[in-house]
């Protein structure tokens, strides 16, 4: 990453991650995800879970972002939003392995991963990194 985030790129992903959440299509689990990656070259891209009722067919709203990002050009992310609803029992919801090797494939380790969660009129977020989600990838940017 060449620079920390600024207040308003923040803001601006999360804001795009929670407004594409309401787009989720999650009949099965009436879970709703959005995620929003952002360019090395400024551009958003957002993504939202999709379900299917064959279960392994679905697709989340970390992976959706991103194919649209790479889709349109992008190959290296500078950062990830993603917002979810307030699980009992869990501080955050951290996204799934396969997410996560799709992160490492195009964002190195100090890339920022912004988690929020809503929890009625609040968005409460928790700021990680690729490396605190996946510390040990299988990935290009390793050392060898």
């Amino acid at each position: 990453m060449k620079t920390p985030l600024t207040k308003d790129e923040e803001k601006a992903l999360l804001d795009a991650a929670q407004q594409v959440r309401e787009h989720s299509y999650s009949p099965y689990s009436k879970f709703k995800v959005g995620a929003a990656v952002l360019t090395e070259d400024g551009r958003i891209f957002q993504g939202t879970n999709i379900e299917n009722s064959s279960y392994g067919l679905t697709v989340c709203a970390e992976r959706n972002a991103m194919f649209a990002a790479v889709g349109a050009g992008a190959r290296r992310l500078r950062a990830l939003a993603l917002v979810t609803q307030k699980v009992p029992g869990a501080a955050f919801n951290s996204p799934c392995g396969a997410c996560r090797q799709v992160m490492s494939e195009f964002m190195p380790p100090n890339t920022p991963i912004l988690i929020a969660v809503l929890d009625k009129d609040k968005r409460i977020v928790y700021r990680k990194t690729l490396r605190d989600l996946m510390p040990y990838p299988f990935d290009k940017f390793s050392e060898k």
